[in-house]
C-alpha cells in the first residue's frame, strides 16, 4: 500500500527520490513527500495528490546526498498535508517514513504528552519519531533510540528513519516489506524491489525483527534480540526490470496483452507431456506426500481468492480430493484446525498480502505445508514458506491484476494436473489439458485479433446503477473477478453469484434495461447457466454473453463476445480477458484512472 523510498551516496538524492517514488506509484496512494539531508539542514517537501503534484512544487535544486521519501495511504488520519510523510521529530533531528499500523499508538501519544511533547498529526506514525528523539534526548545513540522505541511498539511497520546530526540511515521491518540495494559506494531503501532494479540487482531483505544501520558503504543488521550479522545479499531475477509503459496507454492495456507471453513464461519447463503431469520443481513435492494428502487447502485476498476458488475446482476435479478456499483475513481468526498431512497454498500477487502472510504464520506454527503461489521473487509470503511456485507474470504496474490472475490460474491447473496423475486422471486425460494448456497462449492471441463488440457492451455498462455477473462451476468464479474488476475501475456497484443462486435475491434488483453480464462457456454447465439467462431476460435485462466461438448460444445475448474454444476446465484462461476489457473500456468512457483506481492499493500490507 504505502511506499517507501531512500538513498545515501554521493549521487544528488531527489532525483533519484522521486523516480522511486514514480515507479511506486502502481502500489496506491493519496499522498507523498520528501526529506533531504543537506549540509546545514534537512529540506522536507509534500503535497497531497500524485508524485506530479510534488514535483510541481519542488524547488529548481535541493542539495543533499541522502533521504527517505513515501507515497501514503492514509489509514489514521484523513488525506492532508500534515499527515504525510516524512514526519520529524519536535526538535527537528529526526526523520521518518513508516508503512504499517501502531496499535498502541495512543497510549503512546498519551506518554509523549506527558513529556509535553505534542503530536501535530492524526497519524500513528508520528509517535515513533517523537519516541524516538524521546530517547535520543535521554542519552540514547541512534540505534539504541530506534531499538527502545521498537520494544514498546505494538504492530507492524517498515521504517526509514533519517537523523540530522548522523551520515546514516536505520531501517526496521515487523510485517512491513523493506529491501535495501547495495550499489557502488551507495545504498538504496525501497519497500519493492521493482524501484531498486534501474540501480541495482543486489539487495537484502529484512525479516520480521530486523533493524540495519545502513551506510554509503557497509550494512550492519541486528536482529530482534539486537544482536549484530551479516546481511544476506541476494539478486533480484531480470525481468523485475521490464515494466516500462512504452507505447500503451495504460499499464492496465499493456498487461492484458501481455497475458499470452507471461503465460508461456509460467509454464514453461513445468509439464511433462511424456506422462501427462505438472512438474513445479519449487514445490519439492514427494511422490508419497502427494498420494498421502488427504485435502487440500487455498488462501488468497481479492483476485488471489478468485484464482484460488478456480484452482480448488480443479483439483477437486482432477485429483478427486477435497479443496477448500478461503479468504485469508478470515482464516486465521476462525481458529482453523490444521492437518499436519494436509497440502495448504497461499496465492498473492505481491506476495506481501498482509492477511494472506497472518494466515502463513498461523499454519505454520499448528504444523501444516505451506506453499506459496506468488509472482514477487524474494517476497515475505515467497521467504515464509520456503517452497511453492512462482508464477512469472513480471512486474504488475496496474493496481487492477491481469496477467496476475491469469498466470495463478495456470500455475494451480500445473499443480492440479501433477497431483491428479497421483490418482484418478489419466496419462491421456493429463495429456490432453497439458496440450490444451500450452495452446492457451495462441488461444488468447486468436482473441485479440478481434475482441468482438466491446464498445456496445460497455454502452450498456456505463450507464448502470448495478451490474449482475453471472457464471457457474469455473466460470462463477470468473464472473466474480470480472464484476471485481468493473467495480474497481469503474466504480459502478457489481454483483457476482453463481447462476443458480440468483433467483435466490439479486433478481430483485433486476429492471428493465438492467446489464447482466453472463459468462456461459460450451460446459456441461451451459443449458443450466442458460435458463438463469432467460430469467433476466424475462425481466427485462440486457444480456452481455461470454462465450465460445462458434456456439449457437450467441443468440441468446443482446451483446455476444465470443472466445476460442479449450478444454472445459481451462475456460478460466480465456473467458476472464473480455471482463478485463470491459472493465477497462468502461472506466476510460467514464473518465477513470484506470491503472490508479483511488482508494485502491497494489499491496495491501496493512490487516
Amino acid at each position: 500500500m504505502c511506499g517507501i523510498f531512500g538513498y545515501i551516496g554521493t549521487q544528488q538524492a531527489l532525483p533519484l527520490l522521486v523516480e522511486g517514488l514514480r515507479r511506486l506509484e502502481y502500489r496506491g496512494y493519496d499522498s507523498t513527500g520528501v526529506a533531504i539531508h543537506g549540509e546545514n539542514d534537512v529540506a522536507v517537501h509534500k503535497t497531497v495528490g500524485k508524485v506530479a503534484d510534488l514535483q510541481a512544487i519542488l524547488p529548481g535544486q535541493v542539495e543533499g546526498t541522502m533521504g527517505i521519501a513515501h507515497t501514503r495511504w492514509a489509514t489514521h488520519g484523513g488525506v492532508t498535508q500534515v499527515n504525510t510523510h516524512p514526519h520529524h521529530a519536535h526538535d527537528g533531528n529526526i526523520h521518518l517514513v513508516h508503512n504499517g499500523i501502531i496499535e498502541n499508538f495512543r497510549s503512546l501519544r498519551q506518554h509523549l504528552e506527558q513529556q509535553n511533547i505534542e503530536c501535530i498529526s492524526e497519524t500513528d506514525s508520528e509517535v515513533l519519531v517523537q519516541m524516538m528523539a524521546l530517547e535520543r534526548a535521554q542519552g540514547a545513540t541512534p540505534l539504541e533510540a530506534v531499538q527502545r522505541t521498537l520494544k514498546r511498539v505494538r504492530g507492524t511497520w517498515g521504517l526509514c528513519i533519517m537523523f540530522r546530526d548522523e551520515n546514516m540511515l536505520i531501517c526496521a521491518r515487523n510485517g512491513s516489506p523493506l529491501i535495501i540495494g547495495q550499489g557502488e559506494g551507495e545504498m538504496f531503501v525501497s519497500s519493492d524491489p521493482h524501484p531498486l532494479t534501474s540501480h541495482t540487482q543486489r539487495v537484502v531483505y529484512l525479516d520480521d525483527g530486523d533493524v540495519a544501520v545502513v551506510s554509503r558503504s557497509s550494512i550492519t543488521m541486528h536482529s530482534g534480540q539486537g544482536r549484530p550479522s551479516q546481511p544476506n545479499v541476494t539478486v533480484l531475477e531480470e525481468e523485475w526490470g521490464e515494466s516500462e509503459l512504452g507505447d500503451a496507454p495504460h499499464f492496465m492495456l499493456k498487461e492484458i496483452y501481455e497475458q499470452p507471453d507471461a503465460l508461456r513464461q509460467c509454464i514453461a519447463g513445468r509439464i511433462d507431456r511424456e506422462m501427462g503431469s505438472g512438474r513445479l520443481g519449487g514445490m519439492r513435492l514427494r511422490h508419497d506426500t502427494l498420494v498421502q494428502t488427504p485435502h487440500v487447502r487455498l488462501l488468497g485476498c481479492g483476485t488471489a481468492y478468485y484464482a484460488a476458488e478456480i484452482g480448488q475446482m480443479l483439483i477437486e476435479k482432477m485429483a478427486r480430493i477435497p479443496a477448500v478456499t478461503h479468504i485469508s483475513s478470515e482464516f486465521r481468526n476462525n481458529d482453523p484446525v490444521i492437518n499436519p498431512k494436509a497440502l495448504y497454498l497461499a496465492v498473492s500477487q505481491s506476495g506481501e498480502t498482509a492477511d494472506t502472510i497472518a494466515a502463513v504464520k498461523e499454519i505454520k506454527l499448528k504444523g501444516g505445508q505451506i506453499f506459496g503461489v506468488v509472482n514477487v521473487v524474494g517476497s515475505t509470503i515467497a521467504r515464509l514458506c520456503g517452497q511453492g511456485v512462482y508464477i512469472h507474470s513480471g512486474p504488475e504496474q496496474s493496481v487492477a491484476s491481469t496477467k496476475a490472475f491469469t498466470n495463478m490460474v495456470a500455475a494451480l491447473a500445473v499443480f492440479a494436473t501433477q497431483l491428479g496423475r497421483t490418482r484418478h486422471l489419466s496419462k491421456e486425460q493429463g495429456r490432453e489439458l497439458i496440450d490444451q494448456l500450452q495452446q492457451a497462449p495462441h488461444l488468447m492471441e486468436t482473441y485479440f485479433e478481434d475482441t468482438g463488440p466491446l464498445s456496445e457492451a460497455v454502452d450498456l455498462l456505463a450507464e448502470a446503477k448495478s451490474v449482475l455477473y453471472l457464471g457457474r462451476g469455473l466460470s462463477a468464479s470468473v464472473a466474480k473477478e470480472g464484476a471485481l474488476k468493473l467495480m474497481e475501475l469503474a466504480y459502478i456497484p457489481c454483483l457476482a453469484y453463481p447462476a443458480g443462486e440468483m433467483k435466490h435475491g439479486p433478481i430483485a434488483l433486476l429492471e428493465e434495461g438492467s446489464p447482466v453480464v453472463v459468462v456461459a462457456p460450451n460446459d456441461h454447465l451451459k443449458e443450466k447457466t442458460l435458463s438463469a439467462l432467460h430469467e433476466c431476460k424475462a425481466r427485462g435485462a440486457k444480456i452481455i454473453l461470454i462465450h465460445e466461438k462458434g456456439d449457437s448460444i450467441a443468440s441468446e445475448g443482446d451483446v455476444s463476445i465470443a472466445v476460442p474454444s479449450i478444454h472445459p476446465w481451462l475456460t478460466p484462461l480465456l473467458t476472464v480477458v473480455p471482463l478485463q476489457l470491459l472493465a477497462y473500456e468502461t472506466a476510460l468512457r467514464l473518465g477513470r484512472d484506470v491503472d490508479r483506481p483511488r482508494n485502491l492499493a497494489k499491496s495491501v500490507t496493512v490487516e
